[in-house]
């Protein structure tokens, strides 16, 4: 990280800079009680962003956190929390590991007890940033004219370029699995899973009713891209979307479901809008069947894997199958699905929907 040009991580509204983390690992030890050891002074320390109790003692504040981020306030040795407590003479009462509640953060001077404050939640920001993602928001394409179609697309494919190199049966996506991103989410509790589910139906409250005019957004499944910069090493090919009225209703659905929940922080703001895609081939599949895209690169302890791939020569596919119809459908549901999961069917499975009709 530059230091003239430093990270920010965006907290209720304010901008805080996040300072070098440096995680040991010391012999016979947990590996997953990471101490933060770099400084964790905040650029602007609000008075009025966080809600403060003022008690005989002092003041009081309380953050809500999944008990599956607690290991990481109180770190190695506990040395995390300790330092937290000793900089900003504060106490810091944390849930014991497997059980659920809040952080407590007490003492007797209110800057003191904003600056924990502040500095918890760019710790609970940072490590939530390592997380796998959990969940998705998507289109499930799921209909039979879909699925049809994409079978089609693959035995042609095998059938006219499975002499060139890389293309395989085994790089195709599961048909009952194809759907369309419209964006990835890290839910660590039955709470956030829940507050998901009502920001979606607030969003369809709010303007999803409007753009759809409570009725499917008929679309066309048709024509392939790729994601790299040489067709002849490709990695992931997809088929793109498109509106059959011509409209671009869709892209500002999507673009505006997106930016609703980049405001609210499930949704870490990586673009400015979305790149509705199908993914119908992928070479992370050649060796992990139930592997997803560029979305698998953590273990659930937030270490990052490195997964190697053999990229396959996609010029002549590109070329003999540019504009490719995979079919028609009626797309009705925004889905919260569970990744890495499935249902009797085989396609991913709900966690909770919105219809628009």
């Amino acid at each position: 990280m530059e230091v003239l040009r430093p990270q920010l991580v965006r907290i209720d509204g304010r901008n805080y800079r996040k300072n070098p983390i440096q995680e040991q690992t010391y012999q016979h030890e947990e590996e997953d009680e990471d101490f933060y050891q770099g400084s964790m002074e905040a650029t602007d320390e609000p008075c009025d962003a966080y809600e403060m109790e003022q008690t005989p003692q002092g003041f009081r504040s309380i953050v809500k956190a999944p008990s599956l981020l607690y290991k990481h306030i109180v770190g190695k040795r506990g040395d995390t929390k300790k330092k937290i407590e000793m900089e900003t003479k504060t106490s810091i009462s944390i849930p014991k590991p497997g059980q659920d509640g809040e952080i407590v953060i007490t003492g007797q001077h209110r800057n003191g007890v904003i600056s924990a404050r502040t500095r918890i939640e760019v710790l609970l920001d940072t490590f939530r940033r390592k997380q796998p993602f959990t969940h998705f928001l998507a289109f499930f394409l799921n209909e039979v004219e879909i699925q049809e179609g994409f079978l089609r697309f693959q035995e042609e494919v095998l059938e006219k370029c499975s002499m060139d190199h890389g293309v395989d049966s085994s790089i195709f996506q599961n048909p009952k699995k194809l759907h369309l991103t419209i964006g990835m989410l890290v839910l660590l509790s039955e709470e956030e899973l829940q507050q998901t589910c009502e920001m979606l139906q607030q969003c369809k409250e709010d303007f999803i009713n409007d753009i759809s005019g409570g009725k499917p957004l008929e679309v066309e499944i048709a024509g392939i891209e790729y994601m790299n910069d040489d067709p002849g090493m490709v990695d992931v090919l997809y088929a793109k979307v498109h509106m059959k009225d011509g409209s671009n209703r869709l892209q500002e659905l999507v673009d505006r479901v997106l930016e609703r929940f980049q405001a609210s922080g499930l949704i870490v703001k990586e673009w400015n809008s979305v790149k509705l895609h199908a993914t119908v081939m992928n070479t992370l599949f050649r060796k992990d069947p139930n592997a997803e895209g560029r979305y698998n690169l953590y273990t659930a302890d937030g270490k990052y894997i490195f997964k190697e791939r053999e990229s396959f020569d996609g010029r002549n596919v590109l070329k003999l199958f540019e504009n490719f119809y995979f079919g028609s459908l009626k797309l009705n549901s925004i889905h919260i699905s569970q990744r890495f999961t499935v249902d009797n069917f085989g396609n991913y499975a709900s966690c909770g929907h919105i219809d628009f009709s």
